[in-house]
């Protein structure tokens, strides 16, 4: 641990750097129990000197010291091993505006770390440590087609002797590449993504003084879109003029954003946008000059498709409609109950079969009987026949016997 010294959090000033400030510490390789000094040095400024600086250093994330000062200078009086890792420091003004140097690595070594073989005992090694790590990636801005090389190159500002350089995706830190060489860049390549490759990728480059590791990059695999589908109004559909079709485009698969184009025999109507891709509709008011061939386009930046032509027919005049003639009234229509089990009968028959007379009054027996309409489903009989046998008597009060023919109801 650092003695001596109180660790407060100071804000990290964010934005982007202005000027080149650069952090070194003497001696570049402390060994333990002795000091270290920190120097933020600007470089290449173009600052009045007169203006009021403020300094802070940091270690892994962390603030040293009081925070901000003047000085940029920081005494550690006393370093140990747990005191290696990245530092930086931080510049501002009092109009706020800060700069940020790389981060260096500083590793405290033991006391008899200078014991190098082959270069005399008692003789510090000789070397710089590489620092302000970069990753840079072809093509610009991180956006490849499917199916294409991306190139990842890691660049170090500084550094001397063999530097091992690895190149990592994910921000779990999945190991692509390891390769050491003795140059400040070094590069990687993936000779075909895929959409798997849609990723953030990292750096780190070291020459035994501990990895510096480069900022994130975003990398974004694009597809280019397929053939789209264009589909004019409903299918089979009559249209006159004065009516409006909707003209639909829609290309299966491809990165959005989608951009459609819509033409009449090559004649371009409109455009239309799919920001989260998908299709895109165009609405179209008729004349009659609109029958023809109809197509459209789709295009994410990685090469046009256009569709198939559809054509359209725009019939000449809608037929008017004749107020002369009406609808026939509709028939009332009788309900038969045709399935129901229940038959429907016709009106009673009375038939006179016989007369009996007894004195003064006259009997007069019939036979009733009720023809039925057969029914969709046979009824079941029972033991009664058609007719009914049962004698329906009906008294002739002061009828005389002579008045009856009897030869007719015989």
């Amino acid at each position: 641990m650092l003695l001596g010294l109180v660790l407060l959090m100071c804000a990290p000033a964010c934005g982007p750097a202005r000027e080149v400030l650069l952090l070194t510490a003497q001696p570049s390789r402390p060994k333990e129990g002795s000091s270290m000094t920190l120097i933020c040095e600007t470089q290449g400024t173009s600052r009045k000197t007169d203006a009021q600086l403020e300094f802070c250093f940091f270690k892994d994330g962390r603030a040293l010291g009081q925070g901000w000062s003047s000085s940029p200078k920081l005494l550690l009086p006393t370093v140990w091993r747990e005191d290696s890792g990245s530092y930086w420091c931080e510049e501002k003004t009092t109009a706020l505006r800060a700069t940020r140097s790389p981060r260096i690595q500083i590793q405290v070594q033991d006391n008899d770390a200078s014991m190098v073989p082959g270069r005399g005992c008692g003789l510090p090694p000789e070397g710089v440590p590489v620092w302000n790590v970069s990753l840079e990636v072809q093509p610009p801005g991180g956006q490849v087609q499917k199916g294409k090389k991306l190139v990842l190159i890691c660049l170090a500002t500084q550094g001397t002797g063999d530097i091992t350089f690895s190149w990592y995706k994910g921000a779990l830190g999945l190991n692509l590449e390891t390769k050491t060489q003795s140059s400040l860049a070094a590069k990687f390549e993936i000779l075909a993504v895929t959409d798997s490759d849609t990723e953030k990728y990292y750096c780190t480059a070291d020459n035994g003084y501990g990895p510096s590791i480069s900022e994130l990059v975003s990398v974004t695999v694009r597809s280019p879109v397929s053939r789209p589908v264009l589909t004019v109004g409903e299918l089979g559909a009559q249209v006159f003029p004065g009516d409006t079709v909707e003209l639909h485009c829609e290309a299966q698969s491809g990165s959005p954003p989608i951009l459609y184009r819509f033409y009449h025999e090559d004649v371009i109507l409109g455009s239309s946008s799919a920001p989260s891709g998908g299709g895109a509709s165009f609405n179209l008011s008729l004349t009659a000059e609109h029958s023809g061939n109809y197509s459209c386009e789709a295009d994410n930046g990685l090469g046009p498709q256009l569709s198939e032509a559809v054509p359209l027919t725009v019939t000449g005049r809608r037929p008017a409609r004749d107020p002369s003639r009406s609808p026939p009234s509709p028939v009332p229509q009788v309900s038969n109950y045709v399935n129901s089990a229940a038959p429907l009968q016709e009106p009673s028959v009375y038939e006179n079969v016989n007369v009996v007379s007894s004195g003064n009054e006259v009997y007069s027996l019939v036979y009733h009987t009720q023809q039925e309409r057969p029914a969709a489903v046979e009824p079941r009989r029972t033991q009664s026949s058609d007719q009914d046998a049962a004698a329906i008597y009906f008294r002739l009060k002061k009828a005389s016997v002579t008045d009856v023919d009897y030869e007719d109801a015989m």
